[in-house]
């Protein structure tokens, strides 16, 4: 039994690389060959679709949908590995799993976020011309994450820009720093129930 589990994840694990694999083509469509784009599309995007059907969660012009997605393989993928090394999964465990998955997916999204903003700061500081495609994806990203922080920091007040850049920068690293200690103290406690 000990070897299905083994083999299971390892199977999940290639689907992982498999996912990666596609969401990198998607940013570079024109440039993968024909028949491997249509390998990674056949094999993902059934999974991948199921995803972003369920959960909608657009940033700007990303879909990141796709964290999901990933983050349930890995959750599986830690399952079959446990019960290939112990057979045995207790609710602790369990329980430690998901929070530290949910907790991927925040600090994912919060540290593209914190890069979205120090771009955006980048080019106010140097006073980039940010009229292109690439800086009015940033700036379509980046505005309404500084409209709700700057709401949360300065109320109904309006405030500085660069001012609410970097509290915001602030905020959005000391959550990161903050919550991955949080997290792993509270898996710790999780993974030592008895049950």
């Amino acid at each position: 039994m000990q070897a299905v589990f083994s083999l299971l994840a390892s199977l999940v694990g290639v689907y992982s690389l498999l996912i990666i694999a596609r969401f990198i083509m998607s940013w570079f469509s024109q440039s993968v060959p024909g028949k491997i784009s249509n390998f990674l599309i056949k094999t993902t995007d059934p999974y991948l679709d199921w995803w972003k059907n369920r959960v909608s969660l657009r940033l700007g012009p990303f879909d990141l949908s796709v964290i999901f997605a990933f983050v349930s393989l890995s959750l599986v993928q830690t399952i079959f590995h446990m019960l290939a090394a112990s057979q045995r999964i207790t609710i602790g465990f369990l329980l430690a799993i998901i929070l530290t998955a949910l907790w991927s997916i925040v600090s994912f999204i919060a540290g593209f976020c914190l890069v979205v903003i120090i771009l955006r700061g980048f080019a106010y500081l140097t006073k980039r011309n940010t009229v292109g495609r690439f800086w009015g994806t940033v700036d379509s990203i980046s505005q309404p994450i500084l409209y709700r922080m700057n709401r949360l920091i300065y109320g109904n007040r309006t405030g500085n820009f660069l001012n609410g850049m970097i509290i915001s920068s602030v905020i959005l690293l000391g959550v990161i720093i903050a919550g991955k200690y949080l997290v792993a103290f509270l898996a710790g406690l999780l993974r030592s129930l008895p049950i």
